[in-house]
Formats: structure tokens, sequence, C-alpha cells
């Protein structure tokens, strides 16, 4: 198994639609409360057991990071753990922030 890329627009699109997606960023804390994708939960060594356990296999999940480098390891992991769908955000939350300045949650 392993994960595919996700671009910004196509995020907005999905997210726009409602779909059901588990939206997780795996950036430092305070960088999480400074500022997030509204929706997205954030994702840490501590709270993975619980996300992977909580969550549906088949629920498609997208991992954010800061520029979209670090959260392609992230998904790699995710999808080894049985999820069907997993997406790296290309770009991560820099990109997100520069294109969508107001759908942006503190």
């Amino acid at each position: 198994m392993s994960f595919q890329h996700l671009d910004t627009p196509t995020l907005k699109a999905w997210l726009d639609e409602g779909r059901e997606t588990a939206l997780v960023d795996i950036r430092d804390a305070l960088s999480f409360a400074q500022g997030h994708i509204p929706g997205s939960r954030r994702l840490d060594n501590e709270s993975v057991g619980e996300f992977v356990e909580a969550t549906p296999a088949e629920r498609p999940v997208v991992v954010v990071c800061y520029h979209g480098h670090s959260s392609q390891q992230a998904a790699a992991w995710l999808a080894g753990q049985g999820f069907a769908e997993v997406y790296s955000l290309d770009g991560g939350f820099t990109d997100w922030q520069l294109r969508h300045p107001d759908r942006v949650e503190a």
C-alpha cells in the first residue's frame, strides 16, 4: 500500500463538496495553534495510536505538514496501517495558507 499526492485546489474542492476525509496535520503544536486548515486535527506520536484505532480504514486520510515533504513519510506509514486512501498534500500548509488565507483557523 502507498499514498497518493493531492494538490491544494483538489483539497479545496473536496472540502467545498463536504467530502468526508480525515484531515491530519503533523506540524508542531505551536504552528498548528497559530493556524491550520479548518476541520483538521493535529497528529503526533501521542495521538496517532488513537487515530488509527478510531478512524475507519475506508475513510480517505489527507496528511498536511509544512511544505509537503514530511507528510509523504507520514502518509506512507498510515497507508501501511491499512488505510485504503491516503494522500500527502503537495505544498503543505504553507501553500494552503498562501492560496486560501481566508480559510485558516487559529
